[in-house]
């Protein structure tokens, strides 16, 4: 399958950074910069994505030539918070020194245009989809009234999907129908049978089952691409339950959000889960700095973690994932030395990382709920587990998939 996703779907062009970086060499936006700009920005710097501004073409980019300096120095952009000494991870967004200098020196040039026989074509990008050209889309049943002023509880949206054969899904992406007043969406699958409960976000099947996360958005979150030959798994008859978090902005507004999946296309071998290390028990002292909460999770059988995705609110200060195995032996696997609120990212292990039966992922945040934190909306309050941004919450999710036995579909990726 092939997908758009930034610098994990990209070919990194470093060896031709590297000779426009030589000393002497002229360096120009249509042959050195602009494979740059394709391969690690655009999927958010063009129309109707999230980025403020496009980065397409020269005039697009030109009048943004300093400031685009500034940040990919500073390492700002694109955005990447894992500490490097930590993890291999396939989409990594990190510039490489050569690409950085490369920009540095067109910059310093003048930022001249080149020729325009030395342009590349760029990339073909499905207008509204990071992920490609979705096999389906299902949108919330009808618009969702939003109000102006005043705080609004999460709310849950199930949602038929009238598939008629199980579908096994190897990609899935969001997309708030109103960037304005949605926080985030969680999307949840019922498998048929499933009952749900609106007033408290859960839901169970007769046997006390409950139904599992898909695939969710949140600012700064890339679409859910799971490897080759793992999917998760839609049955025949299932419904979806979109929680949607409203954040009022002062204006009245209408949202009707939706969801874009991209079925498997080869055989599925191994379903893939979601799991979480949470801890919903913490209280953070008033004007505390460096709060400490740690969570756990063991694996009851041999498994091998896909991806990992720290969550926290806006007190949220930093986060470190480690596998400790069944030996004593344990490694860091993920450090997020200053975590940003405004960037949930999605950290997706390029070798899947094998944890046997028995071993844990811990983890382990710090919040700082003191005056120093710009973000912290009462550092003179104590701050308990709460949906909304001025609480907190304490999630280490991961993507997973059990190794002790394989699934047998047919080609077309259908249990």
């Amino acid at each position: 399958m092939k997908t758009l996703l930034g610098a994990g779907c990209a070919v990194v062009l470093a060896v031709a950074a590297e000779a426009a970086a030589t000393q002497g060499a002229k360096v120009t936006f249509t042959k050195d910069v602009a494979p740059i700009l394709y391969n690690r920005c655009i999927e958010c710097h063009r129309a109707g994505e999230v980025a403020p501004m496009s980065l397409l073409t020269y005039q697009d980019v030109r009048p943004w030539a300093k400031a685009i300096k500034e940040r990919v120095l500073e390492r700002r952009m694109p955005p990447w918070l894992a500490d490097p000494r930590y993890g291999h991870f396939e989409n990594d967004r990190r510039l490489s020194q050569a690409e950085l200098d490369t920009i540095a020196a067109w910059v310093d040039a003048g930022a001249p245009k080149g020729e325009d026989r030395d342009l590349r074509p760029a990339p073909q990008m499905e207008p509204g989809w990071v992920m490609g050209k979705p096999d389906a889309v299902i949108y919330l049943e009808s618009d969702v009234e939003v109000q102006a002023e005043g705080v609004v509880p999460y709310q849950y949206y199930t949602v038929p999907i009238n598939f008629t054969e199980d579908r096994w899904i190897q990609a899935a992406e969001i997309r708030p129908g109103n960037r304005a007043v949605v926080h985030h969406i969680i999307v949840n699958v019922l498998d048929p049978g499933t009952e749900y409960t609106a007033r408290t976000g859960t839901q169970a099947d007769a046997s006390g089952r409950r139904g599992f996360k898909l695939a969710g958005f949140a600012p700064g979150e890339q679409p859910k691409v799971w490897p080759t030959g793992t999917a998760k798994l839609v049955k025949a008859g299932s419904k979806f339950v979109f929680q949607v978090h409203y954040t009022p902005n002062g204006k009245p507004a209408t949202d009707r959000s939706y969801i874009g999946l991209l079925f498997a296309k080869e055989p599925v071998k191994h379903k893939v889960q979601t799991g979480t290390a949470i801890n919903a028990g913490f209280k953070i002292p008033p004007g505390d700095p460096s709060h400490e909460v740690r969570s756990s999770w063991t694996a009851k059988e041999d498994v091998r973690i896909v991806d990992l995705m720290p969550h926290m609110h806006l007190r949220g200060k930093d986060f470190t994932y480690t596998a400790v195995y069944p030996d004593g032996r344990s490694e860091i696997v993920l450090q997020v030395p200053k975590y940003d609120f405004n960037w949930q990212l999605l950290y997706r292990f390029r070798e899947p990382l094998l944890i046997p039966k028995g071993g844990r992922l811990d983890c382990v945040a710090h919040f700082d709920n003191s005056p120093n934190n710009k973000w912290n909306p009462d550092p003179g309050k104590e701050v308990k587990w709460g949906p909304q941004t001025w609480e907190e919450m304490m999630i280490g999710w991961f993507d997973y998939i059990s190794i002790g036995g394989a699934v047998q579909t047919t080609g077309d990726g259908n249990q």
